[in-house]
């Protein structure tokens, strides 16, 4: 019963986080949805933070693995190909994330969208605290391919692209609504991410530009 507990509480939590974001969702929301009290959260989470946690780690202890088993694959070509190589190969992994629920991909992007739009902070120690050999290695990749793109510039590149997927995959039931009705075609979460990568990946990997001092 109190793994069955537990389950809701977290059930019930991403959900809420998913649709009104970190900050906006109440504990009172978890526990009415959830139907159990605040005594039973605090039991088996302690704290609200601890619960975010909790609900981003069960997509990123089945995540995770699967991309070191794609970075101990795969040896990045350098500039583009090598980019469009190292992001290809994280879109299987996150695809299967769909095995935990229905949706789970978009989900998962979602949570993971509204802890960078909303600084959660404890979030990134969090990760990497956890996963953190798993980013290391992949930026390692990236690094690899791109030599002449100078770290900070990098830096910021990754960040436009994490943004650029983050909103087009919390969007995605928009996109597939707008593909079908504008286009005729009936789209999948996976062609939104065979649509994203190349122009991603071109971003990534573009000719470093002089700068003005």
């Amino acid at each position: 019963m109190s793994k069955q507990t537990k389950a809701r509480i977290i059930n019930a939590a991403e959900a809420l986080f998913a649709e009104q974001g970190y900050g906006q969702t109440s504990m009172r929301e978890i526990t009415a949805r959830a139907n159990v009290n605040l005594a039973s959260v605090n039991y088996h989470f302690g704290s609200k933070k601890n619960l975010i946690q909790a609900v981003l780690k069960r997509y990123f202890d089945v995540l995770m693995p699967e991309v070191d088993e794609m970075l101990a694959k795969v040896i990045p070509s350098q500039g583009r190909k090598g980019v469009d190589q190292v992001l290809q190969g994280l879109a299987l992994p996150l695809l299967h994330l769909n095995a935990i629920q229905p949706n789970g991909t978009e989900i998962f992007v979602q949570l993971l969208g509204k802890g960078y739009t909303e600084s959660q902070g404890h979030l990134r120690k969090f990760i990497l605290g956890n996963y953190g050999k798993t980013i290391e290695n992949l930026l390692s990749m990236l690094r690899f391919a791109l030599p002449a793109i100078p770290a900070d510039e990098l830096f910021w590149r990754l960040h436009f692209a994490i943004g650029s997927f983050v909103f087009s995959m919390a969007s995605s039931q928009a996109l597939k609504d707008i593909a079908k009705a504008d286009y005729q075609q009936d789209i999948e979460i996976q062609d939104v991410i065979a649509h994203l990568v190349p122009f991603v990946a071109q971003g990534i990997s573009a000719e470093a530009y002089p700068r003005e001092r």
